[in-house]
C-alpha cells in the first residue's frame, strides 16, 4: 500500500507543477544579458580533506554506475562487487574497506541513505537510484568531524545535492558495447514561482559476462521548490527506482588460472536479484527577522531487495550447494528540526545551531538457502525495529579574520528490537531488545589564509551502529562502537593557477565487528588503528587545460596484535587531465589506481594492484543555429584494456572438483575496454 501511495504522490506532484506554466513576460520587459556566476564551496571548509565534486566534474564521468562520481573524491575508491544495478559498490576510504557502506554515510539533500541492519550488510548504501545529471554537486567529508553527521560517518560522509531547476530540457540516448543502452529525459516544467525538475532514466546492459548480466535500471525524480513567503522556502522531492540483474558472483582465482572458467565466467550462473526503492522528502526553512533560521524536514522511504548469491559453492552442503537468498523489505521514516542563529557574542562573529534528528527502520529481513534459485530452507527470519533520536549543538566563532573555530556535540540514543519470525529451527536467529546511547564531540580550527595558505586542525569522535541482530544476541557486542579521529593539514594557492593540499590523519575504532549476512553470524575482531597521509594538487596549465591529481598512503592494523585489517586499502591514486575549449569541446583523461593490500590478517594473501584509464569527451557547437541544441558524447572505459580485479576477498571455497576446501582469492573481474557514445537534444 505504501508503495502505491508514495508513487501517486510523486506522480501528482510532477503533474501539478508541470501544469502551473510559465509567467508571461510583459511586452515592455527589459531583457538583461546573461551573467554567469560561479561560486566556490570551499570558503567554509572545516577540514582540508573536505571536497566538492561540481556539476562540471560530473558531466565528464561515466554514467553506467552513479557511484562513479565518488571516484572524483581524493582517496575514495569504488568497485563493483559483481552485482547489477541493485547491489551497491564497495567503498574504500582512509584505510577502511567500508564494504557496502558500514563506515561511509550517504545522504541525498540531507536525507540518510544507508540502511541499518540490512539483510546483506550493515549500513547498506545503494546509490544506483541516483541520476547523475540531476546533481548540482556532491559534498564529501572525511573523518568524524561534522556535527550534523551521526551513524556510519566514521571514515567519512557524502551528500548528493540535487538541482532545483535546469535551464534547458534534454533528451539523451546512448549505446555501447555489450548491448549497453541508456536513455535520459530531464526538464523543468516551471522555473519561476515554482522551480521544478523532472528526470527519467533507463539503463540496460548485458556486460562482458559469459552469462549475460541482463541488468536493467529504471529511475525517476520529481522535485518542486517554492517560496511560500519572502522569508521561507519549501521543497518537495520524490524518487522511484527499480532494478533487476543476473550476476556471475565472486569467482575463485584458481578456477580462472586452471582454465576451468574464463575471467567473465561463473561457477554458479543462478545468481542475481531485484530491488526497488521509493522516497519522499519534504524540506522547509524560515529566515527570521532577527537573523536566525528555523529549518525542518521529514522523509519516508520504501525499500525491497531479493538477492541470490553463492559464495562458497559446496563447502557447507555437498548435495544442494551453498546458494543463499537474502531478502529485505522495509520502510524508513524520520526527520530533523532545528534553529540556527547568527550574530555577535562579546563582539565576536558567531553562530549556534541546535537541532534534533530522528529515524526509524521497520524491516523484515530473511536469510534462506537456495538451489538454482529455488528456496530450500530458512536460516534466519527477523522483524527488526530500530530507532534513533539525536539532539545536537553546533557552534562557530570567528575571533579574528584569520581564525575560525567550529564544533559541537551530539547525543545518539538507539533502540534495537528484534523478533524471531521462524516457526521452527533457525538456531542462529536471536530475539530481544537493547537500548544504547553514545555522546560524540567535534572540534575544528581553521587558521589563515597567510600568503594564500590555510592550516586546519581537526579532532572528533563518531560511531557506526552495529546490526541489531548482533546487538541483541550477545552482551559482548558493542552496539555503538566509537571512532576517535585527528587530522592536521594545509591548503595553499599560489600564482592563481596552482593549489596543493596535504594532511596527516589518525583514527581509532574501539571494536571492529562484522555481521556476516551471508552466514547469519557475527565476527568480533577487536580494536583497530588507522592512519595515513592525503596529498592533492590542481594545476591550471592553460586557460582551457587543467591537471589534477591525488595520492593517499594508509596503514590499518589491529591494535592488540598488529595484524593487518583485511581488504583495507594501503595506497590509492588518481590523476586527471581536463580540456575545456571555447569551441564547445570538453574532454577528460582519467587514471585511477588502487594498490596491493592484504586480504588476510597474517598478510599471507594480497590483492592485486590495478590501474585503469578512462576517457570521456563531450561536444556541443557554440555557433548559432539549430545544431547548437545538439550535443555528442563519447567514452572509453579501461582505455588500455587492463586485466584487473575489482572486489577481491580471501576465504575458503569448495568446488565440485575439489577433494577438500581451499583457502584462496575470490574476485569479480573488472570490465574490459568498453566504448560507448550518444547524442543529446537540448530544448
Amino acid at each position: 500500500m505504501f508503495r502505491q501511495i508514495l508513487g501517486i504522490i510523486v506522480f501528482v506532484s510532477a503533474m501539478f507543477w508541470s501544469s502551473s506554466g510559465h509567467t508571461e513576460e510583459p511586452d515592455d520587459a527589459i531583457i538583461l544579458p546573461e551573467v554567469e556566476v560561479r561560486a566556490t564551496h570551499d570558503s567554509h571548509f572545516e577540514a582540508v580533506s573536505q571536497y566538492t565534486v561540481t556539476e562540471q566534474d560530473i558531466e565528464l564521468q561515466s554514467s553506467d554506475r552513479p557511484a562513479n562520481v565518488l571516484r572524483m573524491v581524493p582517496g575514495l575508491i569504488t568497485t563493483n562487487p559483481g552485482g547489477g544495478p541493485g547491489k551497491p559498490d564497495n567503498y574504500l576510504l582512509r584505510g577502511f574497506d567500508a564494504d557496502h557502506g558500514t563506515d561511509l554515510a550517504g545522504f541525498l539533500d540531507g536525507m540518510p541513505l544507508n540502511l541499518r541492519s540490512h539483510a546483506h550488510g550493515q549500513g547498506y548504501l545503494d546509490l544506483n537510484f541516483l541520476i547523475p545529471e540531476t546533481m548540482k554537486r556532491v559534498d564529501a567529508y572525511k573523518g568524524p568531524y561534522q556535527v550534523q553527521f551521526g551513524d556510519f560517518a566514521t571514515a567519512g560522509a557524502v551528500n548528493f545535492v540535487t538541482r532545483d531547476v535546469v535551464e534547458e530540457g534534454v533528451v539523451q540516448v546512448a549505446s555501447g558495447q555489450f548491448n549497453t543502452q541508456r536513455q535520459l529525459l530531464m526538464f523543468s516544467p516551471t522555473k519561476d514561482t515554482v522551480r521544478s525538475l523532472v528526470a527519467l532514466e533507463g539503463f540496460y546492459t548485458d556486460g562482458p559476462y559469459v552469462n549475460p548480466n541482463r541488468a536493467l535500471r529504471v529511475n525517476g525524480l520529481a522535485k518542486a521548490t517554492m517560496n511560500p513567503t519572502t522569508r521561507s522556502e519549501l521543497t518537495v522531492t520524490g524518487t522511484y527506482y527499480q532494478g533487476r540483474w543476473n550476476s556471475p558472483g565472486e569467482i575463485p582465482l584458481r578456477a580462472v588460472e586452471s582454465g576451468l572458467i574464463s575471467r567473465f565466467g561463473s561457477i554458479d550462473p543462478y545468481q542475481g536479484g531485484r530491488t526497488q526503492r521509493s522516497t519522499g522528502h519534504i524540506r522547509y526553512h524560515y529566515d527570521t527577522p532577527s537573523g536566525g533560521t528555523l529549518f525542518a524536514e521529514t522523509y519516508l522511504q520504501y525499500y525491497a531487495l531479493k538477492l541470490v548469491s553463492d559464495f562458497t559453492f559446496f563447502l557447507n552442503d555437498p548435495v544442494n550447494g551453498d546458494g543463499i537468498e537474502q531478502a529485505d523489505r522495509r520502510s524508513v521514516y524520520g526527520g530533523e528540526v532545528g534553529y540556527r542563529q547568527s550574530g555577535k557574542l562579546l563582539d565576536v562573529e558567531s553562530s549556534a545551531t541546535v537541532g534534533v534528528q530522528t529515524r526509524v527502520d521497520d524491516a523484515h529481513v530473511r536469510l534462506s538457502t537456495q538451489r538454482q534459485g529455488v528456496l530450500v530452507e530458512t536460516t534466519s527470519d527477523s522483524r527488526i525495529h530500530e530507532a534513533s533520536y539525536s539532539p545536537y549543538l553546533r557552534l562557530e566563532f570567528q575571533p579574528a579574520p584569520w581564525a575560525r573555530l567550529t564544533g559541537g556535540t551530539r547525543a545518539d540514543y538507539f533502540q534495537f528490537n528484534v523478533r524471531n519470525l521462524c516457526q521452527t529451527g533457525c538456531p542462529q536467529n536471536p530475539s530481544g531488545s537493547v537500548d544504547a546511547m553514545i555522546m560524540t564531540t567535534k572540534g575544528n580550527v581553521i587558521l589563515g589564509p597567510w600568503a594564500g595558505t590555510e592550516i586546519f586542525l581537526n579532532a572528533g569522535t563518531g560511531f557506526h551502529s552495529n546490526d541489531a541482530r548482533a546487538v541483541v544476541s550477545s552482551s559482548s557486542v558493542q552496539a555503538l562502537p566509537k571512532a576517535t579521529g585527528y587530522e592536521v593539514g594545509l591548503r595553499t594557492r599560489q600564482w592563481d593557477r596552482l593549489e596543493v593540499s596535504a594532511s596527516f590523519w589518525l583514527l581509532d575504532l574501539t571494536s571492529e565487528l562484522v555481521y556476516q549476512g551471508n552466514l547469519g553470524t557475527t565476527q568480533i575482531l577487536g580494536a583497530t588503528r588507522r592512519y595515513g597521509t592525503d596529498l592533492g594538487s590542481r594545476f591550471q596549465l592553460l586557460d582551457w587545460l587543467s591537471l589534477s591529481g591525488s595520492a593517499t598512503l594508509n596503514s590499518a592494523e589491529f591494535r592488540e596484535t598488529g595484524q593487518a585489517i583485511p581488504q583495507a586499502p594501503t595506497m590509492t591514486g588518481r590523476g586527471e587531465l581536463t580540456a575545456r575549449l571555447p569551441m564547445g569541446l570538453a574532454a577528460s583523461l582519467q587514471m585511477v589506481y588502487l594498490g596491493a593490500r592484504p586480504l588476510t590478517q597474517d598478510r599471507s594473501l594480497n590483492a592485486q594492484a590495478w590501474t585503469i584509464v578512462n576517457f570521456v569527451a563531450r561536444y556541443r557547437p557554440q555557433s548559432k543555429g539549430w545544431w547548437q541544441r545538439m550535443e555528442g558524447f563519447f567514452s572509453i572505459q579501461n582505455l588500455l584494456d587492463a586485466s584487473w580485479r575489482q572486489t577481491q576477498l580471501a576465504y575458503e571455497t569448495k568446488l565440485a572438483t575439489d577433494a577438500a576446501p581451499v583457502n584462496g582469492i575470490q574476485f569479480t573481474p573488472g570490465g574490459p575496454r568498453t566504448v560507448s557514445a550518444g547524442i543529446a537534444w537540448h530544448y
